[in-house]
């Protein structure tokens, strides 16, 4: 049977970050490491179908691996950018309010300080005029770390230096069972690159469940694996708008967070073509559809009025749809990180990765760092 030192399952930016990080350790050198991946590509799902910003830790609990991973992933990311000649822009990003919305932006400067974010600025009237005439705000904080990446080269750079310590990448695997056997993971797969589907069976050492809308039920295929410890995945899915008229802005806009809601609102966002768009909403799904009802053009234009008038739902054209992986409903409090090591289950080598939705992303490098340090003594 064949045999490898590390195996990842998924390769979204978290499992490819996760493998550079490895990969380039010395404490791993010469490992033997295996990507796996059930799509023909990488990163098809959650990690392309976002926004494509670089958080700046604002809104997370001071307490969360959430906020502390965005703010030194953050930094990481910018990092590698420059290094790699990954493209990104480091825009800035307003949070815009009302008169009657002060008490609300001290809480959320109060938190991004509390979470190491001691950037943030405050906005008059007169600001947000001239520097976004098109906004109709009377308040605002700007934060000057938050920027905007083009995901899929990232990946690609991710991949790229991964392969050069000699990763494999093994795309079209799908994992249907694994065992814990004498301190080795046996691993049953599928191979379907070909139209005969292949099984093909492999031990490993080291497991890492990165597997991002699919880590639930790659977890409840691990033999005796204890059931309880797995979270309920709920699917969120966001829709975007590009928005079809000239764009008016040069950051990205958000609107305060609105209370009871799952997302941070209906933002503008833009590409590194300087594409504005609109999104994303937040509906709870129950299966990985990606279609855009174009009607919802309505809804999100009465959302972006309220900080940017001149838009209407005429101007509203779909682009894409993302699904986060959450692990908290909808009306519950906003879901931490999941990483599980052996302490807590009881299976040496295996690290399991669950909500893994924003800011991971921004996060990933950090994400990659902690569960390399977790292995660190193997």
């Amino acid at each position: 049977m064949d045999q490898f030192d590390i195996c990842i399952v998924g390769a979204g930016v978290v499992g490819l970050a996760i493998a550079y990080q490895i990969s380039h350790d010395p404490r791993f050198r010469n490992r033997s490491i295996v990507i796996l991946e059930r799509d023909s590509s990488f990163g098809q799902h959650t990690s392309s179908r976002n926004s494509e910003v670089i958080h700046a830790g604002i809104y997370y609990a001071s307490d969360s691996l959430k906020a502390r991973l965005c703010v030194s992933g953050k930094q990481l990311l910018y990092q590698h950018c420059r290094q790699f000649d990954v493209p990104y822009k480091q825009l800035g990003k307003y949070i815009v309010g009302s008169r009657h919305d002060e008490d609300p932006l001290q809480a959320i400067k109060a938190k991004a300080e509390a979470n190491g974010v001691t950037d943030l600025q405050w906005l008059t009237k007169t600001d947000l005029r001239k520097n976004e005439p098109a906004l109709n705000s009377e308040t605002g904080l700007f934060s000057p770390s938050t920027g905007i990446i083009d995901s899929h080269v990232y990946m690609q750079s991710l991949m790229r230096l991964a392969q050069n310590q000699a990763v494999h990448f093994a795309p079209h695997t799908t994992v249907d069972s694994i065992e814990f056997k004498q301190q080795l993971f046996v691993v049953d797969s599928t191979i379907t690159a070909s139209s005969h589907p292949e099984h093909y069976t492999f031990q490993c050492h080291l497991l890492i469940n990165s597997a991002g809308l699919h880590a639930q039920t790659l977890a409840r295929n691990i033999a005796d694996f204890d059931q309880a410890l797995i979270p309920e995945l709920h699917m969120c899915k966001g829709c975007y708008f590009d928005f079809s008229g000239k764009n008016p802005f040069q950051h990205l806009i958000y609107p305060l967070p609105e209370a009871n809601e799952t997302g941070l609102g209906i933002h503008a966002t833009l590409d590194l073509s300087s594409q504005l768009r609109f999104g994303p909403d937040t509906e709870y799904v129950d299966s990985t559809e990606y279609d855009i009802d174009s009607s919802r053009s309505s809804s999100f234009a009465a959302a972006v009025a309220k900080y940017f008038p001149a838009v209407t739902a005429d101007l509203l054209v779909p682009a894409y749809a993302g699904i986060r992986p959450k692990i908290v409903a909808a009306g519950e409090a906003p879901g931490d990180f999941v990483v599980l090591d052996g302490a807590e289950h009881g299976m040496p080598g295996l690290i399991q990765l669950f909500g893994m939705e924003s800011p991971a992303l921004t996060a990933s490098l950090a994400i990659g760092e902690l569960v390399r340090d977790k292995f660190s003594g193997y």
